[in-house]
């Protein structure tokens, strides 16, 4: 399973597993833990509030989610690699599209708060200033009878900053872990 994993064979794994919420709350989630806990200690199902362990097709559904972690922390660790909030395709509507952006930033918080406490006196203020961000971005949304092109416009650039910031997230805290000699990898 090489290929970049699609918003919709997420979902569908989520499904199976009995999370109901979006499922870019859960790769949200997923990123925001790798930003705090070393990736060996992520178990992806642990991120699922409830799991269905009963079901035909988690073996296949853990697999996927583990293919995600994968995925996620090589766009977080590999130069090559960009990482990209796991989102519906640009074909869905507008409002569902912002919707599951608002999950992703709501998601990315928790797993945020899975780890270790961070010290926000030690952080930078483009750090402070990007968790103050995802945290107003929770609540966006799109207004009726704006210019869908103006819209269209901004919800793109949403979607990049929330790809630097949180990149960038990652970045300062494994850049504190090495200068307190904890490393996550």
């Amino acid at each position: 399973m090489s290929d970049v994993l699609r918003y919709d064979r997420l979902a569908e794994a989520l499904s199976s597993l009995g999370f109901t919420q979006e499922a870019a709350e859960y790769h949200g989630a997923l990123c925001g833990a790798l930003c705090v806990r070393p990736a060996e200690e992520i178990d992806p199902l642990d991120l699922l509030e409830s799991t269905n362990t009963a079901g035909e097709n988690t073996a296949g559904a853990e697999q996927v989610l583990r293919h995600l972690c994968g995925q996620s922390l090589a766009a977080f660790t590999d130069a090559g690699t960009v990482l990209s909030p796991l989102l519906p395709d640009d074909e869905e509507s507008l409002p569902r599209r912002v919707r599951a952006l608002s999950a992703w930033c709501e998601g990315f918080l928790y797993g945020i708060s899975t780890g270790r406490p961070i010290e926000m006196k030690r952080c930078t203020p483009e750090f402070k200033e990007i968790l103050r961000d995802f945290t107003e971005f929770t609540h966006a949304g799109v207004d009726d009878g704006e210019n869908v092109e103006l819209e269209e416009t901004a919800y793109a650039e949403l979607i990049e900053y929330i790809r630097v910031g949180a990149q960038l997230v990652y970045l300062e805290l494994h850049a504190c872990d090495a200068d307190a000699g904890v490393t996550f990898h």
